[in-house]
This record gives structure tokens, C-alpha cells and sequence, in this order.
């Protein structure tokens, strides 16, 4: 049974600390995580984002990566999303009995490839072990913090009439690669997760243009939910063409063969970018420079007509309405 969790583990006796020094401070290793105190002290000036997350995607690991490097992403990202340089994150492990300290390495080293990517620390974090049958199998609870560059001013209630509407890339892809391994489905061509650390590319977004209005990253809920709540909390309208939004032929063949709207479909790699008008050709150059922006493009606009609503001219040259997601399409992707 070593190579795997126990129960006693989780008891905080020489096991828990083994666990803690050789699976997590050994592998994350810093100067602030070393002093292995209850809180990590650390000086910071500025105006400070902070969030938090829970990760608990089945299966824990599917093409494109893991749990581990969904949380990594999904934090920074969400960082990143208020115009924010992420800084500090924590990790908090809830792992069930009988997991494998392979799959616990192997998820440790995705963290800290994906944080060193994304020029983070991992300063702090706890480790939990319940019995089999009650975490399936690992669960990562996340904080993060971030400082906001001064004159940078990006919320969701931001967006004005007249905005472009940038999104960076193809959509859908997260959602349906997990579900692909969760259900057993392959594709001609192998379909990954876009799960990547988006800090680097809105940095150069920020150095391009500080006329970014709203940033987003579009994960449950996909494209649809995400512009809704962008329409609704700026008391805007939003209009987007479908012939413009990217999809692989792989996210539209599973999409019709399960009966799926990839617009409704979770993300994990891509933005949306509410831009003044007259700096949305900038933005949009300076994002396709970049690995995470290279297949971006002009969706729509930000309008003044049917405030809250977001409206879509179809490949068929009619419009309708693109409502938020109602229920749960894909559960346990994120």
C-alpha cells in the first residue's frame, strides 16, 4: 500500500508530513513555501485582485492535461480576467483514499510546470484525506492573488456601445475533450483541452491597448453564458455572427452527434475581449502574435438595442437570441 494514499495520510502524524515535504513542498519548492508556517507573509503594493476556485473535473486527467493544471489555469486566468499580474496562488488538496502516488506526482508536476509557465508561486496550501468513496479520487480548492497594473480599469460592467467584441480562439474544445475520455469517444485527429495560462497574453493586450473594457475567460457555461453575463452587467446589447466564431470539426461532429450547441461548451484556454472600437484592430493584432491568441478574431459588437441580450446573425442570414445556459450540459468538466 505505499504507493498509494492512506487515511493516514490525512492524520498530520509522519506520514501527513512525508506526504506534505516529498509530493508538494519538495517538488513546488520557493522560499516562502519552505518556511512551511501556517500563513505565508509576503510584502505587496498596489491594488490587489483576489479569487478563489474549486476543481473537481472527471475523469482527473484527459487529454491536453490534469486537475492539476485546470487549477493552475483556472486561477490565473481568472486573475488575469481583471487586468491583474497573477502573483501568489494556494492549493488545497482533498484526496481520497486509494490514490496513487504516481497520479499524485504526475498531477504535482503539471502544477508546477503550468505555474512556472505562468510566472506564479505556490505559497501555501493544506492537504485533506477522506475515505474511498467520498472525494472521487482528488478535489483542489485554489486562492489567488494578483496586483493591477495602475490606470488598468477592466470589469465586466465596462463594455460600451460600440466595442468590438475580440474572441481569442476556438471554442469548445475543454469540454468536449473531457467528455470524449469520460465517455470513451476518439476523433480522427486527437482533441486536447485548450487548457493554458492566459497571464501572458493579456499582458501584451494591456501593453498594446489600456482601452480594454471587459475581459472574460468563458469556461462553464461557454460563449453564450459568458456574453449574457457581459450584456447584463454592463446593460448592453451584444451582436455576434456565427460565421465568424471559430469551431474545430471535431467540437461540431460531437457537438451534433450528442446534441450540443458548442456555444453553451466549457473553456479553459480562451478569452473574450470587450475593446474600444478604435483600438480593437491593435488588440487584435497583438493577440495573434501570441501561441494563446494566434487563431483570434472579431465576433461582433457591443450595441445599444435590446440591453441584457445577446443577439446572433445566423449562417443562414436571420438573427435570434442567444440565451444563457439553463441546466447543466457537461457536468463535472472544470
Amino acid at each position: 500500500m505505499a504507493d498509494k494514499i492512506l487515511l493516514a495520510h490525512g492524520s498530520g502524524g509522519k506520514l501527513a508530513h512525508d506526504l506534505i515535504k516529498k509530493s508538494f513542498v519538495g517538488m513546488l519548492d520557493n522560499p516562502l513555501l519552505a518556511q512551511m508556517d501556517d500563513s505565508a507573509v509576503f510584502d505587496i503594493k498596489g491594488r490587489l485582485a483576489f479569487t478563489t476556485d474549486s476543481y473537481v473535473v472527471n475523469p482527473i486527467f484527459f487529454p491536453g492535461g490534469n486537475i492539476g493544471k485546470l487549477a493552475v489555469c483556472g486561477t490565473v486566468n481568472d486573475l488575469s480576467m481583471s487586468g491583474a499580474k497573477p502573483l501568489y496562488l494556494s492549493l488545497a488538496f482533498i484526496i481520497e483514499e486509494g490514490l496513487l502516488l504516481s497520479e499524485l506526482k504526475q498531477i504535482v508536476g503539471a502544477i508546477k510546470a503550468t505555474a512556472e509557465e505562468a510566472g506564479v508561486k505556490i505559497i501555501t496550501g493544506d492537504t485533506k484525506v477522506v475515505d474511498r468513496g467520498s472525494a472521487d479520487r482528488l478535489f483542489i480548492n485554489t486562492a489567488g492573488i494578483g496586483i493591477v497594473p495602475e490606470g488598468v480599469n477592466i470589469s465586466g460592467s465596462n463594455a460600451r456601445p460600440g466595442d468590438k467584441v475580440i474572441l481569442s480562439g476556438t471554442i469548445g474544445d475543454h469540454g468536449i475533450a473531457v467528455l470524449s475520455k469520460r465517455e470513451g469517444i476518439s476523433f480522427s485527429t486527437e482533441l486536447e483541452s485548450d487548457c493554458a495560462p492566459l497571464a501572458s497574453l493579456v499582458g501584451e493586450m494591456l501593453k498594446a491597448s489600456r482601452n480594454i473594457h471587459c475581459l472574460r475567460d468563458p469556461t462553464r457555461g461557454g460563449l453564450a453564458t459568458t456574453l449574457n453575463e457581459l450584456a447584463e452587467q454592463s446593460k448592453v446589447g451584444i451582436r455576434i455572427e456565427e460565421a465568424k466564431i471559430p469551431v474545430r470539426e471535431e467540437v461540431v461532429g460531437a457537438c451534433e452527434m450528442l446534441g450540443f450547441d458548442p456555444l453553451y461548451v466549457a473553456n479553459e484556454g480562451k478569452l473574450i475581449a470587450v475593446v474600444a472600437e478604435e483600438d480593437a484592430e491593435k488588440v487584435l493584432r497583438v493577440m495573434k502574435r501570441h501561441p494563446y491568441g494566434k487563431n483570434a478574431v472579431v465576433i461582433g459588437e457591443v450595441i445599444t438595442e435590446h440591453p441584457g441580450r445577446v443577439v446572433m446573425k445566423t449562417l443562414l442570414g436571420s438573427s435570434r437570441i442567444v440565451d444563457m445556459l439553463t441546466g447543466d450540459l457537461l457536468p463535472r468538466i472544470c
